[in-house]
């Protein structure tokens, strides 16, 4: 790789970004602070029978449910009578490479394919790298993917370098970075300088091979059991997993809830040399999920298609040391050992089944591979040499950085959840005293998933009035 000017990238990166995905991103934009989301999401032409299509010929999707009988009859044991929904998981470490990220990775693979790109890139460092990595093996494209890996003593993280095995295992390029702003101009340089396909995690392409898993859960759900699920949890870092699989399911049904689960990293700098490694999860985390509900275009696109809050009904965090914990009880109890990372949202179902009733239904939307460093107990030793205490106690007590507090029962696994408007709130804060238009009207409430213009009113009542106590 040669060298590069960051001022030069800047001044072409939209030319760049064009050039590399396709899509003129301009042509979708509206007057004022909106854009056309729905015209952006047919740039593709694919419609689900399309999309299901082309995983279908890669062996993408297709991925068990499966009713998890002995985790709902534990949970039951600490619910009061008649209550303790039946949990069931979507088994996505069943996909190619190993997660539900291949269903992204084959949708933008085939798209690399069909307009005649030599090879893709993605910058990743989870596992939407390895799911790129299989997919443009399959289909005979070169492929690079570029991870944020190190500290500045050249520390890595387990599961991180796990990953980039996985990646060159399957014979892609692995560009390492230490963390910081480098990520995002090495990965547009060489775009530029390969000409190759951006597999960003936020175009089109990508929400659109998530649309098959929620169209799998709510056809599958009501083949099983002849009732549609009270609730999908999603676990939720960039947002996309949340929008696709919600678009995905309203396809076949609606009347059920999305809730997005994210761990509690509260108080870590995601791009903070120092907190870098003093994390246990490196996706699934409000490090994450937070900035990319509040300012999803934050990503390597213009316009991102990952748009959370349009889906989203409630919001939950859950400590680490509860999500280590039901990772054990899913291997203990059901005989499926999986990544903590895609427990996530487990970890939230089961405390959340405890209080719905006996007879209504809750989705597990996903599960991840797992083995060496994204093992729990890979993670778990890491923390430990970083000087994070691991211990037994109240989860509640957790301070993400310092501790991980393992509950000792399921009845402590604990989570919190986070008002909406709250995130709404940080969504409008850019646009403070602001006096928006009839047609931005129209578009935020799509945005944030509300349904009056008196309600964004009030909102920004809020955040002005905020903005002048300060």
């Amino acid at each position: 790789m040669s060298s590069f000017s960051i001022q030069d990238l800047e001044k072409r990166k939209h030319e760049i970004l064009l050039k590399s995905t396709g899509i003129d991103y301009s042509q979708y934009e509206d007057e004022g602070i909106g854009f056309s989301y729905e015209n952006l999401m047919k740039y593709t032409g694919y419609d689900i029978k399309t999309v299901q299509s082309i995983q279908k010929e890669l062996n993408v999707g297709g991925t068990p449910l499966i009713e998890l009988k002995n985790i709902t009859k534990y949970a039951r044991k600490f619910a009061e009578k008649g209550k303790g929904a039946r949990i069931f998981l979507k088994d996505e470490a069943q996909n190619l490479s190993g997660s539900f990220k291949a269903r992204r990775a084959a949708v933008s693979v085939y798209a690399a394919k069909k307009q005649g790109f030599k090879g893709v890139i993605a910058a990743t460092s989870g596992n939407y790298g390895a799911a790129v990595a299989a997919l443009a093996a399959k289909v005979g494209l070169k492929c690079i993917i570029v991870q944020e890996c190190f500290d500045s003593k050249n520390k890595a993280q387990p599961e991180i370098i796990e990953k980039a095995r996985a990646c060159e295992a399957y014979g892609a390029e692995v560009i390492q970075l230490s963390v910081g702003p480098e990520l995002f101009y090495t990965f547009l340089h060489l775009l530029d300088e390969t000409g190759y396909f951006n597999a960003s995690l936020y175009s089109p392409h990508s929400i659109q091979g998530i649309e098959t898993l929620g169209y799998e859960i709510a056809t599958e759900i009501y083949k099983e059991t002849n009732r549609r699920p009270s609730a999908v949890i999603v676990t939720n870092a960039g947002g996309g997993n949340l929008t696709g699989t919600a678009r995905g399911y309203y396809k076949a049904f609606s009347g059920t809830k999305f809730i997005a689960a994210s761990v509690n990293l509260k108080g870590l700098h995601m791009a903070s040399d120092e907190d870098f490694n003093r994390k246990s999860f490196t996706t699934g985390h409000t490090g994450f999920g937070f900035p990319f509900t509040i300012n999803p275009d934050r990503s390597d696109v213009p316009r991102s298609a990952a748009r959370p809050l349009r889906y989203m009904d409630s919001y939950y965090t859950v400590n680490q040391g509860s999500v280590f914990f039901i990772t054990e009880v899913l291997a203990a109890l059901e005989g499926l050992e999986r990544g903590p990372a895609g427990n996530t949202s487990l970890a939230v179902a089961f405390r959340l089944a405890q209080k719905m009733d006996k007879d209504e239904v809750i989705v597990v939307q996903e599960s991840e591979y797992t083995g060496a460093g994204k093992h729990h107990q890979a993670q778990l030793s890491f923390a430990k040499k970083n000087g994070v205490e691991v211990k037994f106690g109240k989860p509640e007590q957790e301070i993400p950085g310092k501790s991980i507090i393992i509950p000792t029962s399921g009845k402590e696994v604990s989570i919190e959840e986070i008002p909406m408007n709250n995130l709404r709130k940080s969504y409008l804060k850019p646009y403070k005293n602001k006096r928006f238009t009839t047609l931005e009207y129209i578009y935020l409430l799509d945005e944030l998933k509300l349904s009056k213009k008196s309600e964004i009113d009030d909102l920004m009542q809020e955040v002005n009035n905020e903005n002048q106590g300060r």
